[in-house]
């Protein structure tokens, strides 16, 4: 058992129906396996599960739990500051793929 710690500028859904959420209505929450921590209180970039770079977010809280099933969980709270613009979304996604999501990265 153990904290993994997120990336600074990286908020990774896994689902397309909290990230829908999230954009519909301003505010919305995901769920991770294990226990993470996030940047609370700061802005981070938000990715879809495609890791394609949508939005800056802000993370409110962060939840570090044992679910009723056993599982270690932790479930992240944000508010949307903006989605990015198509430029900032293509940049943002090309440098994400280097630095995290790329061939050569972990996880």
């Amino acid at each position: 058992m153990g904290f993994q710690t997120e990336f600074n500028s990286v908020c990774k859904f896994k689902s397309e129906q909290e990230l829908y959420e999230l954009l519909e209505y301003g505010r919305g929450k995901m769920v991770k396996k294990s226990f993470r921590v996030f940047p609370t209180g700061q802005k981070v970039i938000a990715y879809a599960p495609d890791n394609q770079a949508v939005a800056i977010v802000k993370i409110v809280a962060s939840i570090a739990e044992i679910n009723f099933q056993g599982e270690e969980v932790t479930e992240v709270e944000m508010e949307l500051v903006r989605r990015l613009t198509e430029e900032e979304a293509r940049v943002q996604t090309a440098l994400a793929h280097e630095m995290f999501f790329g061939e050569h990265a972990n996880g």
